[in-house]
């Protein structure tokens, strides 16, 4: 079989499995500690897990391997099986539609949802939030309606995506680009936007926070 094949073999096998126990995306995600969009690649056929995770999953759903990588043909009826539960310690975060800046993020009302993440990701102080992606700026890297897990964190690398505040407005998703003059570029992602630069100084850049991960809703 062509690896496409391979691929839409797994994807129309593991939508059975989450159809049949009534489990989503996200709920794998929570369980096995893994990204949404590594998820949804393998639910829509364009990517092949590694075998390790085809286990992982099996384990999950209380299956063998095989039932997720052979062609089945019509699934049998096998309602009673019971899913392996995998603990994974998670905690909740809050989407934001927006973040007025020079607000505390804790006394910002626009709480839209809810996002859970691994506990392992808040060690050593690490803080997290969610945020709605407006616009069409960073397209087609994010898209409008996008959600995106967010560390909290005044810095970031060269070339990195992050949460900032311009000029004292709500924050925005850009291309961080550091400049050795102390100015800064903010890069989006769709070649229709320009480009921006601001100079150093209280009316310039602030950065609210990086992108730690993608949430696409399919």
């Amino acid at each position: 079989m062509s690896d496409l094949g391979n691929k839409q073999v797994l994807a129309e096998n593991l939508r059975h499995y989450m159809d049949l126990h009534g489990k989503s995306r996200n709920d794998l995600c929570s369980a096995l500690d893994l990204s949404y969009t590594t998820v949804a690649d393998w639910v829509n056929g364009k990517k092949y897990p590694r075998i390790d995770k085809i286990e992982l999953m099996a384990n999950y759903f209380g299956i063998q391997k095989s039932d997720l990588i052979e062609s089945k043909g019509k699934h049998s009826d096998i309602s009673n099986i019971t899913p392996i539960t995998i603990p994974t310690d998670t905690i909740t975060i809050k989407v934001y539609g927006s973040v007025p800046a020079g607000q505390p993020i804790e006394a910002v009302e626009d709480v839209i949802g809810y996002e859970e993440i691994p506990a392992a990701w808040t060690r050593f102080g690490k803080e997290f939030i969610a945020l709605i992606v407006k616009g069409d700026s960073m397209y087609p890297k994010y898209f409008e309606g996008d959600v995106v897990i967010i560390e909290v964190t005044p810095d970031c690398n060269n070339g990195q995506d992050a949460v900032v505040y311009v000029n004292g407005y709500d924050a925005t998703l850009k291309e961080v680009h550091k400049n050795d003059d102390g100015s800064v570029t903010l890069k989006p992602f769709n070649p229709e936007y320009p480009p921006k630069t601001y100079q150093p100084g209280k009316d310039g850049v602030t950065i609210l926070g990086v992108v730690k991960e993608l949430r696409r809703k399919m």
